[in-house]
């Protein structure tokens, strides 16, 4: 099997958990690459949510969103799908609207424009119509919307068992096999 090249973008949305456990559970695997943009407003939100998350990625090369020369800007740049976990409603208008002021914006614009795997987990409550419009016009361009809402049939014990669950959602996406939820009728 080649290895996987999967894009990963935090962005200033309450929920980094989901962000920082998916680039975790992404790392286990041996053929997959990571390549990870964090936004100026994401490290705010971790600087808050995750105080320690700088060593939790100490090993993982972290892009700037104003770094429009990486790889990942260009539809030549060839990978297997792109994760923007949490998603703020920023970036998602940004990208809804076709403004790729960043490099958040432009690798997941050139995800739609290249016919790649854009997979968005919006993290806002209650959603206005201008949110629902956008995640429409996401979806009728490509994109895959998985807002973090878990389920509780499968009676979990603490946060990184809700968090694993929209995580599992996000693999399941990329076609990548794990064993972090208890499936439906297991």
């Amino acid at each position: 099997m080649q290895t996987q090249k999967i894009i990963i973008a935090i962005t200033g949305a309450s929920g980094v958990i989901y962000g920082l456990r998916f680039i975790e559970i992404l790392n286990q695997y041996p053929k997959v690459k990571s390549f990870v943009i964090i936004s100026n407003a994401g490290k705010d939100v971790l600087n808050i949510e995750i105080p320690d998350w700088k060593d939790k990625l100490k090993n993982i090369k972290i892009y700037s969103e104003n770094d429009l020369a990486s790889p990942m800007a260009s539809g030549s740049f060839l990978h297997d799908g792109m994760v923007i976990i949490p998603c703020s409603m920023a970036s998602l208008a940004a990208i809804a609207n076709g403004l790729a002021h960043n490099l958040i914006h432009r690798a997941a614009d050139v995800c739609l424009k290249e016919g790649r795997k854009l997979i968005l987990v919006p993290r806002e409550t209650p959603l206005n119509l201008i949110h629902l419009k956008n995640m429409l016009n996401l979806k009728q361009a490509g994109a895959t919307i998985i807002p973090p809402c878990p389920n509780f049939y499968t009676k979990p014990k603490d946060i990184l068992d809700i968090v694993d669950q929209i995580v599992a959602k996000v693999l399941d996406q990329l076609g990548l096999n794990h064993h972090l939820i208890t499936r439906w009728g297991e």
